[in-house]
């Protein structure tokens, strides 16, 4: 059965791929900072088909590198989902009052932790490996206090096409899965109702779609694959 790695899977959108991914046969390797919520990921996943976790911060080196060895631990991966992000400070600051460092921050976690970690996984990737790296709508459209994210996921989206551009042997994906009723949103919109959002479930099976199905590299949006 083929074998993926998900990076910030302890909840939201990481979480419901790892399930429907287990429940599909997968192997998985999953990461997150929070042990105790990969914890309940795991106890809500058949034993058989229980993720290798790693808790860490994809920022960090040390555990990009434990990543990768556990990966070439399994034999090797058939996908890797960039999925681990940050909002960034809550409330969204203007572009012009951005704290500095913050942005720093964002840019690590967003930008420099996926293609790092591409890097290291790259002996463990196995022929037409699908390398995925979740994007957002803020990333091409310049909403009012999206900075920072948004500019990230823009700096992410470039980075991966130009790596599609270098490397046709892999399959680089771009993948905007839509607005999701996740922890992230409701921190964008702080005391505001976000239950209108659909769960990142919804979004599931059009990643499913790009990690099973022959799609060429570039940029697509998860529900329209459904």
């Amino acid at each position: 059965m083929p074998t993926a790695l998900i990076t910030g899977a302890s909840r939201g959108l990481g979480a419901a791929l790892a399930r429907r991914l287990a429940a599909d046969g997968w192997t998985l390797i999953v990461d997150g900072r929070d042990p105790a919520a990969l914890a309940a990921l795991v106890a809500s996943i058949p034993r058989a088909t229980a993720p290798r976790v790693v808790v860490g911060d994809v920022a960090d080196e040390l555990h990009r590198v434990e990543l990768a060895k556990v990966a070439a631990d399994v034999g090797g991966l058939d996908a890797v989902v960039h999925n681990a992000s940050t909002l960034g400070p809550s409330p969204r600051p203007l572009a012009l009052d951005y704290p500095v460092d913050d942005l720093r921050r964002v840019y690590e976690i967003n930008v420099i932790a996926p293609l790092r970690l591409t890097q290291l996984l790259l002996p463990t990737l196995r022929e037409r490996a699908r390398v995925l790296a979740i994007t957002s709508d803020a990333a091409v459209e310049p909403y009012a206090g999206w900075s920072g994210y948004g500019s990230s996921k823009a700096a992410l989206e470039h980075l991966f096409a130009v790596l599609a551009a270098e490397r046709p042997d892999l399959s680089v994906l771009r993948v905007d899965p839509g607005d999701m009723r996740t922890r992230m949103h409701a921190r964008a919109f702080p005391g505001e109702d976000i239950s209108d959002r659909p769960p990142p479930e919804v979004s599931v099976p059009g990643l499913v779609a790009l990690l099973t199905e022959d799609h060429r590299s570039g940029r697509h949006i998860a529900r329209a694959l459904r």
